[in-house]
């Protein structure tokens, strides 16, 4: 598509949801981040279940999914430094 628009196919098998929450680009990618993740879980989930893909798989996947979100989340979420009190004028 040419308006840079997601097709109904992508809409369908990838949704986004809006993000509600505080906003800072680090929120934001970790949102997007915590959405795919939920997303690929449940794909993973129902190539085990449709068994084209063994429990022992699907773990290790899972498995993965799960380490690269915790990263995305200590360098995101976790390396905001804490906000500074507003400076006192001078006495």
């Amino acid at each position: 598509m040419t308006d840079n628009q997601p097709s109904p196919k992508e809409n369908f098998l990838f949704p986004r949801s809006k993000y509600w929450g505080e906003f800072t680009p680090q929120q934001l990618a970790f949102n997007a981040n915590l959405q795919e993740f939920a997303q690929r879980v449940s794909f993973v989930c129902n190539l085990e279940t449709g068994g084209k893909m063994s429990a022992d798989e699907a773990y290790d996947e899972i498995k993965r999914l799960w380490k690269d979100l915790k990263q995305s989340k200590a360098n995101l979420i976790d390396a905001i430094p804490p906000e500074l009190p507003p400076e006192l004028p001078p006495e």
